[in-house]
Order: C-alpha cells, then structure tokens, then sequence
C-alpha cells in the first residue's frame, strides 16, 4: 500500500502563493460560469420552444411561408370558410375554436421616454380557446383601444413591472393604448408578447391580410386540414401542427446554440491554458520539494496524488464561486429571440454541467505539470 502524504500538507500548499491561488480560482470559476450558462442558455430555448404550442392547434399559414408567422399572409375570409368547411373543430358554448391572428413586430412607446421592439399580436376573444396555455392574470382582455401584456414583457422591454400594469398608457405609431391586463402562458414563448384587438392592428399595421388561422381541433384529424388546403386551392394555403410549427423554429435556432458551446469552449480553453501555466510555474519551483519527499521514502505516485489533491481544491472552491456568481447573474434572466422570449433554465443538470467542468479541470489542469515536475530522476532533481 502506497503510504500518502498528509491532507494538510496539500491544504497548506494552496496559501503558499495567493496571486496563483486568485489566477487559478478565477480561472475555474469562469470556466464553470461560461458551462452553466451556456448549459442553462441552451436548456431554456430547447425547454420553451419545446413546450409552446398545443398538439391539437393547426396554423393556417400562407404558402410558402411555414417557417414565420410573421411574415405570413392569409386571405381574411380563410378564417371564415375554413370554419364552415373542416369538421372536428373543437367548439365551447357554440364558438368554435377558429382564430384569425396578427403577428407584428413593432416600436411601442413606453412609460420614461422608452421606445423598443416587441411583438405584438392581433386577436379576437377566440384566441382565448385555441390558445388553452394563456391565462388572464390581471384585468380583462383588451377590447377597441385597449392591450393585453404578457407577464414577461416588462422584462423584455427593459421597463418597471408597474410601467406595464392595467391603465397604464402604450404608444404605437400615433396611437395611443390603454394596458387592460396581464396574462400569463408557463413556459411558452407568448409572455413576452403584446395582444390587442385584431381590428386594431390591422389598422395600425395597414395590413388588409392577416398572419395565419389557428384552428382547435376535437376529434378532427389534421389529414383533413391538410384536404381543406389542397381544395382550396384559391386561399393558397398550406397547414402545419402548432407543435410541428415551433419545432422548426428549434431546429432554425439549433446554430445558434451551437454557437454558445462553441463561444463559451473558446473562452473556456483560453482560461484552462491560463491555469495550466500558472500550474506549470507553480510545480516547476517544486522540483527539488518533490526529490526531498521521495528521499524520505514517499513514492512518486503518493508526491502526484497531493498534487492532484491540491489542484482539486482550488478548481472544487473556483466551481463553488462560479454556480454562485452564474445563480446570482443568470438565474431568471430572460433572453430575447425574434421567435419569443423564454428563461434561463437552471436545474440540476445544470448544477451538474458546471461540477463536472470543475472537477474534470481540476483532475486534467493538474496532470502535464505534475509530469513535468516529477519526470526528473531523483539524483537530477536534488542537485537541481
């Protein structure tokens, strides 16, 4: 059995240099701070995308333009004839669950001379039964006049929650809106977004189109969407699962975050180099240190295990203060995507991306220079 050296002898060393002790927690901390939040970037657009829209929803949308509702445009009398003609639409107090629907990006003037861009969707009272998610929080749905704001818009905006609250006042173009109520969707991309009343926006917008049709169906199948769409050739249709719909939009976003890991590995690699000198210069003045202790009879592999030990604990406090920093900063934070706005998801998993970044640089960061440090025979090292 190998005999170690000592655990305090290992703890005793980190003090020996605080400015490499500094360099090298700063080192790990932001590696596991650019792992968690890549990790909870990438998790919150998967988790939202993934979650918005309903697998009973099929959107109506203009031929040719099945991966942007907004820039869609549908006939106003599809919404129409596409109630009179497909059966299996879902139907609650004999109003059936067909909603023509706005998609618009636009400047809104906010409270404190603010002006941003939001998307903003015209509606009718039935987007309320296609969109089952969408709950009302505060005050009313928005009639003539009026608009309804998502939970997650005073975020998205950069404005206080209380700018957005019922009676508060939106400009947009020369217009101006009175805020009639809050609305919530858990998990979807729709909180972030802005409703008014169809008639509204579509004079606002000049728009004589709308985006596209949402249709519920109950007991319909989406086979005979697809039959409407064909028969209807003059409407110039073409129809896609709401769910089919929002994992294009993954797959259109997949680039960028594959940009995220790739960012976040450069920064990463940058800082492990940074360590792996500080280390190398650190176990390089060891040398002779490290002779002495085989002399007195501790084998090389006890002398490589207190430096691992070593380099453990300095990349195990580094990850502790980077999941620290990265919770603080990032918990919450909301991002904005022309496609909607979703959070930063923080979960074991990403508690669990950030540890194994940390203990894999502390077991990998420590190898080369202990090598380096111990590959001296044992006469060499002393006389050196």
């Amino acid at each position: 059995m190998i005999k170690l050296l000592p655990f305090g002898y290992a703890a005793r060393n980190l003090y020996r240099d605080k400015t490499r002790l500094a360099q090298t927690l700063g080192g790990s901390a932001l590696v596991v701070f650019l792992v968690m939040g890549a990790h909870a970037l990438n998790e919150g657009m998967r988790k939202t995308l993934s979650a918005s829209g309903s697998p009973d929803n099929i959107i109506l949308l203009g031929a040719g333009s099945e991966e942007s509702m907004q820039r869609s445009e549908v006939s106003e009398q599809a919404a129409g004839i596409a109630e009179a003609s497909i059966a299996g639409v879902y139907t609650r107090l004999g109003t059936r669950a067909v909603s023509p629907e706005i998609v618009h990006m636009a400047f809104m003037q906010l409270p404190g001379q603010i002006e941003a861009r939001g998307l903003v969707r015209g509606v009718t009272p039935r987007a309320m039964l296609v969109h089952s998610d969408v709950a009302i929080m505060q005050g009313t749905f928005p009639g003539p006049g009026e608009v309804m704001v998502g939970r997650l818009a005073w975020k998205r905006f950069g404005v206080k929650p209380e700018d957005l609250s019922p009676g508060a006042r939106i400009g947009f173009d020369d217009a101006e809106l009175t805020v009639s109520g809050i609305f919530a969707a858990p998990g979807t991309v729709l909180e972030s977004e802005m409703w008014m009343h169809i008639n509204d926006l579509r004079t606002l917008a000049q728009r004589d189109t709308v985006s596209a049709v949402v249709l519920r169906l109950d007991g319909g199948e989406p086979e005979d969407v697809e039959l409407f769409t064909r028969q209807r050739l003059d409407l110039e249709l073409t129809a896609i699962g709401e769910k089919d719909y929002y994992e294009k939009l993954a797959a259109f976003f997949a680039p960028l975050r594959t940009m995220t890991w790739i960012t976040a590995a450069l920064i990463a690699a940058a800082a492990v180099f940074g360590g792996l000198n500080t280390l190398y210069a650190a176990f390089a003045a060891r040398v002779r240190e490290t002779a002495t202790l085989q002399a007195i009879g501790f084998r090389r592999g006890a002398v490589y295990f207190s430096f691992v030990q070593e380099s453990l604990m300095t990349s195990l406090l580094g990850t502790l203060l980077g999941a620290m920093v990265a919770v603080l900063l990032l918990a919450d934070r909301v991002v904005y995507l022309s496609a909607g706005t979703f959070r930063l998801q923080f979960g074991p998993e990403t508690l669990l991306a950030g540890m194994l970044a940390g203990t894999l640089l502390g077991l990998l960061g420590s190898l080369p220079p202990a090598v380096r440090c111990l590959k001296p025979s044992l006469p060499q090292a002393l006389r050196d």
